[in-house]
């Protein structure tokens, strides 16, 4: 993930390596101090130790116009909380109309600084450089990712004012908004953290427990993350998902005024302060926000937060939740773990294997979609891994069924009009209600349709703005957000949208369901072939690059990468599946058969012959 920050980026000053000496490091303008450590050197672009802090260095006396630019820049990079060094490149007034947490944009490399003398430096004073790249993505006043593309070009203006010592000195005076910075420093400088809220439009799952759902943003890393996203929870969902989920925290809940830092105590418990805006909560609801939190913070620290005490603005004791409790009342992720491993073997039947990695050979599953009675190409199998819905070797006719022993199949529930075995019907997805999503492909286009508990008519679902064929459906356990697989104009992109029930009568009296605000999921893939939900933010995706060969890796449903490892290499795949649980291993149909990956092993193959592998959903 991400290009190293000094190819073809923007040229470094000449100390732009660090030396380690007395517990001083120096980088390129910028001071760290660890908390130990033997002498050594360290490139800029490498990714420091946690224990290491960047600081800037302010500019120093006599310095050039270039100069001056690229320690502004280094500056907008380092550990600094407020930027207070990063201001002493500017004048007193472009210091006080700078907003830098008003938007970050992320480069490939760089950004490259180009002269752009705008007068005679001598005489007029003033002077001018261009900020030049190749946006790969915005992060918003809330933190959120959103991937970007095309040519940036801003310009930074100098120019000459008197300084303390009354000699001439350059500052910046005009300036883009935000922070620009190359892709490399934001991998370094900040870290992905999904904070959670709770499915407002969803018609609630098959329990009691209420479905927590991911909102995943950026933080800055070394800059009190654990402050930053309570704050970040307390001010709500990012706009893109805002429409879907709601907060259990009043309206104007804020932490207590004076309220700078939080940090755990030694037993890995939080306690957070609030203003008087949620003194009157009760203990139902202080639990969920108090579960907001938790499930935040829990992999934030590196021994994670195992308890939450929420204080009214008294500073008296409103609820304490630990992470045991929490699960009790908000399911994070699956309501469930999977039981089973799913597939299509090689007598066109649904087996299933224990999910948790288990030697044991393949059985058919209990019920008629085991019994070899229809040949099937696809099946889903629901969440509470009760039913099942099978896709006939054609294409043309999907049928659900019960998966206990002796179980019929009865009529197929869907038909399609497909009269080519490479249309049809996907395979189907099963939400956290117990509805079951499907597209029906025609030659060049196809229809989302929604069957309620699996059975009924099906509801034809609206997706606003979407161009192009549906080859895969995957909906997430938060029941509140979908991924589209879409082919258009011979490429296959993968997309997320969310499913808005907001109108709960549609004509006929039946319930009115759209995707709505669709963007691209993996943009720097130029062709998706398969699929499937890894996590409460995250998916697997294989596909490939432009001129680049087949490879399989995670991305955020905002469209970034996450940091860390992809899975191993594997050869000639076709089909994947992974469970929001990402402790159990990743299940793929390759040239090799059904395979299977577990953490830190590598791929095994379960049979030579079968496809189609699911989880539960």
């Amino acid at each position: 993930m991400g290009a190293d920050r000094d190819r073809g980026g923007r040229r470094r000053p000449a100390h732009a390596v660090v030396y380690a000496a007395c517990g001083t490091v120096l980088l390129a303008g910028c001071a760290s101090m660890p908390d130990g450590g033997d002498l050594r050197a360290v490139e800029a672009s490498q990714r420091p130790d946690p224990q290491v802090r960047v600081f800037a260095m302010p500019p120093r006396e006599d310095a050039q116009p270039e100069e001056i630019v690229q320690g502004f820049l280094e500056a907008l990079t380092s550990d600094d909380p407020r930027f207070e060094t990063a201001r002493k490149y500017l004048t007193d007034k472009a210091s006080k109309e700078w907003r830098p947490n008003e938007s970050t944009t992320v480069l490939a490399d760089g950004p490259n600084t180009v002269a752009a003398q705008s007068g005679s430096r001598e005489v007029t004073g003033d002077y001018a450089y261009s900020l030049i790249g190749t946006k790969v993505a915005t992060v918003d006043s809330q933190f959120a990712y959103e991937p970007a593309e095309g040519a940036y070009d801003r310009t930074v203006h100098l120019t000459e004012q008197k300084g303390p010592t009354g000699s001439k000195e350059w500052r910046i005076d005009a300036l883009p908004p935000g922070l620009v910075m190359g892709m490399s420093d934001f991998q370094r400088n900040y870290e992905s953290v999904n904070k959670y809220y709770f499915a407002s439009n969803a018609e609630g799952r098959t329990d009691d427990q209420l479905g927590a759902v991911a909102d995943p943003v950026y933080v800055r890393e070394q800059v009190d993350p654990v402050a930053q996203m309570v704050r970040s929870v307390l001010k709500g969902p990012t706009r893109w998902l805002k429409p879907v989920v709601r907060s259990s925290f009043p309206p104007g809940t804020a932490l207590r005024k004076g309220v700078k830092s939080l940090t755990p105590d030694d037993q890995n418990r939080l306690t957070v302060p609030l203003n008087a805006k949620a003194d009157r909560v009760g203990q139902s609801v202080c639990t969920e926000m108090a579960a907001q939190i938790l499930f935040t913070l829990q992999d934030l620290t590196p021994t994670g937060i195992d308890e939450v005490e929420l204080q009214r603005s008294d500073g008296t004791q409103s609820c304490v939740l630990n992470d045991s409790r929490a699960e009790i009342y908000v399911a994070h992720g699956p309501a469930k773990r999977a039981e089973y491993e799913y597939f299509i073997d090689g007598e066109k039947r649904l087996v299933r294997i224990p999910g948790a990695g288990s030697e044991q050979e393949p059985e058919p599953v209990p019920g008629a979609l085991g019994d070899g009675g229809k040949e099937l190409r696809a099946a889903a199998v629901s969440r509470d891994e009760d039913s099942a819905a099978g896709v006939s070797l054609d294409g043309r006719s999907m049928y659900v069924g019960s998966l206990a022993s002796g179980g019929s199949l009865g009529e197929a529930v869907l038909h399609s009009e497909a009269t080519s075995d490479d249309d049809g019907l996907t395979t189907p997805s099963w939400d956290a209600s117990g509805d079951l999503w499907v597209a029906d492909r025609g030659p060049k286009d196809s229809r989302l349709l929604l069957l309620p508990k699996g059975a009924g008519d099906p509801l034809v679902v609206s997706a606003p703005g979407l161009e192009g064929r549906i080859e895969a459906v995957r909906v997430a356990a938060d029941g509140v957000r979908i991924a589209l697989m879409v082919r258009n104009d011979k490429r296959t992109t993968l997309l997320m949208g969310r499913i808005d029930r907001a109108n709960p009568q549609g004509a006929g009296g039946k319930s009115a369901v759209a995707i709505r605000a669709l963007r691209p999921v993996a943009p720097q893939l130029e062709e998706v072939t398969a699929m499937s939900w890894a996590g409460d933010s995250r998916l697997v995706v294989v596909g490939r690059e432009a001129r680049g060969v087949q490879q399989i890796q995670y991305v955020q449903v905002d469209g970034s990468t996450p940091v860390g490892p992809a899975p191993s290499a594997l050869t000639g795949v076709k089909e994947i599946a992974a469970s929001e649980d990402e402790r159990l291993p990743l299940v793929a149909h390759s040239e090799d058969g059904i395979v299977r990956l577990s953490t830190g092993s590598q791929w095994q193959t379960v049979v030579k012959t079968g496809m189609a592998p699911v989880y539960p959903g």
